[in-house]
């Protein structure tokens, strides 16, 4: 019997040796490490003892998962990514499946149910949760159709974020546009991170630039609080 090698990423050391303790009643599943997300080392750890699949928790990481788990797949481009939390977040599925995840599990899921997809994504078997998928796969459509049609630096933007970054272009801070957009602060946070990547920036001035570069305005009004779709432009999309 070839057994998969399994590597468990996680918050706390205590919950990855109880999960390993778990798996090692799997006949076919041999645990080859259990580490830390804040590990300094994780990469090289990957690299060197080349599982074929990690379990990683992301709560640490938010949407920054998407660069996580791009590292571990360059350390290691045959190994299987399975994300374990217990987030609910469809953007945090999309952006780890951009990334090259193979699959997500929920932290309530049985251990019998993550050992069944840990064994499908080793098959080749990709593995989201119905509530994920369909976000999944209409955004990797429209990654692809934006691809094939060449468009500009802001056509991979989500709707949600051309809003977001239009408020930036308006000099509103980041709970202003939570206000402005009516969501919380840290889904501001989460769809800012969302723009850096996919404008390949790292800060919101540089973000601002390249939507001013791409025709982008502030919207003029009067109290000096932009309105949420006042007229139609290249971030929103949308008309008044």
């Amino acid at each position: 019997m070839n057994l998969l090698r399994v590597l468990l990423v996680d918050d706390h050391q205590m919950l990855t040796e109880a999960l390993s303790a778990k798996l090692s009643t799997a006949p076919d599943l041999w645990v080859v490490g259990c580490r830390t997300t804040d590990d300094q080392h994780l990469a090289d750890t990957v690299h060197r003892l080349r599982p074929n699949v990690i379990t990683i928790e992301i709560e640490q990481y938010g949407l920054a998962i998407a660069d996580v788990v791009g590292a571990l797949k360059e350390a290691s481009p045959t190994t299987r990514m399975v994300v374990l939390t217990a987030s609910h977040d469809h953007l945090q599925a999309v952006e780890a499946a951009r990334a090259g995840a193979d699959g997500w599990v929920h932290k309530s899921s049985s251990t019998e149910h993550l050992v069944d997809v840990l064994r499908g994504v080793c098959r080749g078997q990709a593995s989201f949760p119905p509530e994920h998928l369909g976000a999944v796969l209409r955004e990797l459509r429209e990654d692809v159709r934006r691809v094939r049609d060449g468009g500009g630096p802001l056509d991979a933007l989500s709707a949600r974020e051309r809003e977001v970054l239009q408020a930036m272009v308006d000099g509103l801070r980041g709970d202003e546009i939570a206000g402005q957009l009516k969501v919380s602060a840290n889904t501001v946070r989460t769809h800012t991170h969302s723009i850096f990547t996919k404008l390949d920036v790292h800060s919101r001035l540089e973000a601002v630039s390249v939507a001013r570069a791409a025709g982008v305005r502030p919207h003029a009004h009067a109290d000096g609080v932009a309105p949420l779709t006042p007229r139609r432009d290249p971030v929103t999309g949308t008309g008044a």
